[in-house]
């Protein structure tokens, strides 16, 4: 969701490699352009992060209603985003969003059509370039220090839902580095366990082309809210309690997703014949 701070090497162009479905049948693999290597552990102290959590734990400031008023009628005109079923999103109480993640994009793409305000859980580099800092630190956005077990993120998650907040976590953890959905993490089961607040799962669809902008490609993006998951609440859920609980959650984002990925497939042969008639 933001520049990596210190990261190294060469961008991370366009290739193919060959991985498999469920089933078992090859396939290619078409890895994400222009992504810079990821950096897995954060060595900052822990400290430096202490003053993002006591914000977000206070609520959305002045900088998320100025940056959704800035962003989102680009976005809508650029990407044509489309929004399915947001009348699954609960308007009032305590929400867990789960969503896929393939871009820095996804949170405005997500953001677009919900009048409630969204706090985001994200990965600590996004934290270090002085103006999106304090974007960052007054819109809403925590980190999560990566490379390491941060209880802290998970204090601060639990303490927003506890105010009725909306809660967005990468059901991934982090960006696919591919144009394929990514694995699971536990850690948006462990919320939803402990918590026993619903959890809406999220489909993306387009958005792993959003970085073609470049090449003045610009996808159509749609996204989709399934219906609310809810799990009975547990003390100390397991590790894997916890991702059995991931799983079920993201099985509904997968589902999803490739909904739209037929559909989007569709449209597409349905042009192509329309242009071969004209």
């Amino acid at each position: 969701m933001g520049r990596l701070s210190g990261a190294v090497g060469p961008r991370v162009t366009a290739a193919r490699a060959w991985g498999t479905h469920s089933d078992g049948r090859a396939a290619v693999v078409s890895s994400m352009p222009d992504i810079k290597p990821q950096v897995y552990k954060d060595d900052r102290p822990a400290s430096y992060f202490d003053q993002f959590h006591v914000s977000a734990r206070k609520g959305v400031g002045w900088t998320y209603p100025l940056v959704r008023t800035i962003v989102s009628l680009p976005t809508l005109l650029i990407y044509r985003v489309r929004a399915i079923d947001i009348k699954n999103v609960p308007k009032t109480g305590p929400l867990l969003l789960a969503p896929n993640h393939f871009s820095q994009m996804d949170h405005f793409f997500i953001g677009l059509y919900l009048r409630r305000q969204i706090r985001f859980m994200a990965k600590s580099q996004m934290f270090g370039p002085p103006v999106l800092t304090y974007i960052y630190k007054h819109g809403g956005v925590f980190p999560v220090r990566r490379g390491h077990h941060d209880e802290e993120a998970f204090k601060t998650a639990f303490t927003i839902l506890d105010q009725d907040g909306m809660l967005l976590v990468y059901a991934e953890g982090g960006r696919s580095r591919s144009e394929e959905l990514g694995k699971v993490k536990p850690g948006i089961g462990r919320i939803a366990l402990e918590t026993g607040v619903p959890v809406v799962p999220v489909a993306i669809h387009g958005s792993s082309k959003v970085r073609r902008w470049k090449r003045f490609r610009f996808p159509k993006v749609t996204v989709q809210f399934g219906e609310p998951i809810s799990f009975p609440k547990e003390e100390s859920p397991s590790r894997e309690r916890q991702l059995e609980a991931a799983t079920e959650v993201f099985g509904r984002v997968r589902e999803m997703y490739e909904g739209l990925v037929t559909r989007s497939g569709r449209r597409a042969s349905r042009r192509s014949s329309d242009r071969a008639r004209a």
